[in-house]
């Protein structure tokens, strides 16, 4: 067997990969041994026979292959190089081997790829830099302690997030070092502990972050050991006030529900009896919010009481403030010209808004639209929720961003998620599209004409999930 030492890098590993599939070796021929791993005992050399296998002059290489091999070459795993060269000698046979994740060598080669990839998580993550200035003016250097050999692999993270500084980060095993005049990583080798700057100003910065987003409701200490490791909380500054900020938790999570429970909610006014006729009759007395303190009236919802779709808008407009009904305005002609088009059963449909009373601002004689805020949005949730358990809709069908975000919550992207499926244990099918209104504001024709075309388009396959559900 020929046994060839390995620098600890992957393109030191691929020039001997390379130039040992070009002279045919076999797997069971070769050893690729790590150079840092020293040799215990006496060495047996065994006479190098030839090579029996193949000669591979232009080895098959899969992108995917190199760019996971990169990992696994940062692991301090000793076997790694000969497990490298064993996956690539079978991938010249089998092309389909990363598939195979069954595979003995190949289940071994993604559970390295993982352990280094969650040190370099850790890495960028826990790597704090300390302020010195030199004779050259300002740095920014931190000491770090990875697992695995993982420095060239997160240095650009920090070259691209901290583009504008000139920083280091030192490690045992390799240090690397950031120029940003000339856009360029230069890496060097490991140095020990005490090369590394004490305390400076920003870990008082760092201490009053963490304490500022410390979440005392969500305390783990198991969780918060494996997800930081103890070896790492000498690194980082703002683990030291830790002790202190767990010994206050119980009292800040008081706190936080005694200003959780004065958020304004409909919830106490909501009835038991989830009917049309009761929520309809216990409605008007809503103080939930105070939007009830400017509109005339509260508006709501209309439509069969087991009503298949359910069409859930943003709030009433002047009109229908005026009136006391839903979607009788000029955006409400926008929805039933749609509807008509599309044949839809007015029967079988159930309107009604996410806010109940009409938020707006007064210009002169206007009286101008403005959208609720969230916390109005979640105020008058319990009301909607008692509507949908009324009517119990196959389909619901929300109608712009609000009432989108108070059924599907406040991260939802319409314009990016409109017309798509949603997870939701509201109704079998939800489903969220432009308001009707957004067609009255579009810039010019063209564009109105694409607002209304995506309202069509999203009724129809709400009106579709209806027909199926029949």
């Amino acid at each position: 067997m020929r046994r060839v030492e390995v620098a600890p890098t992957f393109e030191a590993w691929r020039e001997v990969a390379r130039e040992a599939l070009k002279d045919g070796y076999r797997p069971e021929e070769i050893n690729l041994a790590d150079a840092t791993v020293p040799v215990s005992g006496l060495l047996t050399l065994q006479a190098e026979d030839e090579p029996q296998g193949a000669m591979v002059a232009r080895p098959h290489v899969p992108k995917e292959f190199l760019e996971r091999a990169r990992s696994v070459a940062a692991h301090r795993e000793a076997r790694r190089w000969n497990l490298l060269y064993r996956v690539l000698w079978r991938l010249q046979s089998e092309r389909r081997l990363l598939r195979m994740e069954l595979d003995a060598d190949v289940a071994e080669f993604g559970r390295l790829e993982q352990q280094v990839r969650r040190d370099l998580h850790k890495m960028h993550a826990f790597v704090r830099f300390r302020r010195i200035v030199d004779e050259d003016g300002e740095q920014f250097v931190a000491w770090h302690e990875p697992d695995h050999r993982i420095v060239p692999l997160a240095a650009p993270f920090f070259a691209e997030r901290f583009a504008v500084m000139r920083w280091a980060i030192l490690t045992p095993d390799e240090c690397v070092s950031w120029r940003p005049e000339t856009k360029e990583l230069i890496f060097g080798p490991g140095v020990p502990r005490e090369t590394a700057p004490q305390a400076d100003e920003l870990e008082g910065l760092w201490r009053s972050y963490y304490g500022a987003i410390f979440n005392p409701a969500r305390v783990n200490p198991k969780a918060m050991r494996a997800e930081m490791p103890v070896r790492y909380w000498k690194n980082l500054p703002e683990l030291t006030q830790l002790p202190n900020l767990m010994q206050k938790a119980e009292s800040r999570v008081q706190s936080m529900m005694i200003r959780q429970s004065r958020q304004p909610t409909a919830a106490p006014f909501v009835p038991e009896e989830h009917t049309l006729t009761v929520l309809r009759e216990a409605l008007p007395r809503c103080e939930g919010c105070d939007l009830f303190r400017h509109a005339t009236q509260v508006v709501p919802g209309a439509g069969a009481a087991h009503a298949a779709l359910m069409l859930v808008g943003e709030q009433p407009g002047d009109q229908e403030d005026l009136q006391g009904e839903p979607f009788i305005g000029p955006a409400g002609a926008i929805l039933r010209r749609a509807m008509e088009e599309l044949g839809i059963d007015a029967e079988q449909v159930y309107v009604t808004n996410a806010v109940k009373h009409f938020k707006f601002v007064s210009r002169g004689k206007f009286r101008l639209h403005q959208n609720p805020k969230m916390s109005e949005i979640s105020a008058c949730r319990p009301w909607l929720l008692a509507e949908i358990d009324a009517v119990k809709p196959s389909v619901i069908l929300c109608l712009g961003a609000s009432a989108a975000k108070s059924l599907l919550g406040g991260t939802f992207a319409l314009m990016k998620q409109r017309g798509e499926p949603q997870e939701s244990t509201h109704a079998r099918h939800v489903y969220a599209t432009v308001h009707p209104s957004a067609v009255l504001r579009g810039a010019d024709e063209e564009g109105r004409a694409q607002l209304y075309a995506y309202l069509k388009a999203d009724l129809a396959t709400a009106w579709a999930q209806v027909l199926k559900c029949e």
